[in-house]
């Protein structure tokens, strides 16, 4: 079976705590991060916790964008997920960038890819 969709996953360290928890920051890098990559922007839903910290989607056509931020670690996961041609790579780096992160672990997936499995 040919691949359904590609899910990059990004620990990201040493970013701004202010960047880190401020919704409208996060939310407007988010669907910023969505457009660059060509795409189609559904729905936007993010909640600010007490006493710091931000978790927000953003739904794409193509699939979605996620986020939970720890300002007070400097540290944000990530989530890029998109099916078809979109290269979420770009959304991942446009992401560290605007969070001035200085440190990134990034896991790549791909999605729908049927494994064998071996039994030993």
């Amino acid at each position: 079976m040919e691949t359904l969709g590609v899910h990059i996953i990004s620990d990201l360290w040493g970013c701004n705590f202010d960047k880190l928890n401020d919704i409208n920051f996060i939310e407007q890098t988010f669907v910023n991060a969505a457009l660059e990559m060509g795409a189609e922007i559904r729905e936007v839903a993010f909640h600010k916790f007490a006493p710091q910290g931000v978790s927000g989607v953003v739904i794409i056509s193509e699939s979605h964008l996620t986020i939970h931020s720890f300002p007070e670690h400097g540290y944000a996961s990530i989530d890029v997920y998109t099916c078809g041609k979109l290269n979420p790579n770009i959304a991942i780096e446009y992401i560290a960038d605007a969070f001035g992160s200085k440190e990134q672990n990034v896991y790549s997936l791909k999605r729908g890819e049927k494994l064998e499995y071996v039994k030993s």
